[in-house]
Parts: C-alpha cells; structure tokens; sequence
C-alpha cells in the first residue's frame, strides 16, 4: 500500500523533476532528494521555484500538443 502511494505521488508532481533529469542525466529521485533539503534549508522558497517550472512546463505542452494552425 505504502508502494502505491509513493507512485501515486510521484506521477503527480507534475514531472518537474524527471524534465530536468533527463536534461541534465541525473536520476529524478537525486533532484527531488535535494530539492526536499533545499527546502528545508531556505524555508520552502524552493517550492516556488518548483509551482513556477510545472507551470511553464505545462504550458509548454500545450503549446506543443496544439501543432501548427494557421488563421486566415
């Protein structure tokens, strides 16, 4: 059950992680154990950071999965 969770909120965190391990090849559990001491350390500021890359990696998505229309 425990296993379960975990998952579940790994596949929740909107991929932040996994997007800047592939870039940079590194394993998304070593960004996410530093970002947690991160955010320890600083006080949460961190989660800021995070909330304003999931946005922008979302709305590259969109824009991405939308493909190329062209307005007459």
């Amino acid at each position: 059950m425990l296993t379960k969770i975990k998952d579940r909120i790994e596949k929740s965190g909107f991929g932040v992680c996994q997007y800047f391990g592939t870039k940079v090849g590194i394993s998304s559990w070593t960004i996410r154990k530093y970002f947690i001491y991160a955010s320890f350390i600083t006080v949460g500021s961190p989660v800021i950071l995070y909330l304003i890359a999931a946005f922008w990696l979302d709305i590259k998505r969109h824009l991405r999965n939308r493909g190329n229309i062209i307005v007459d």
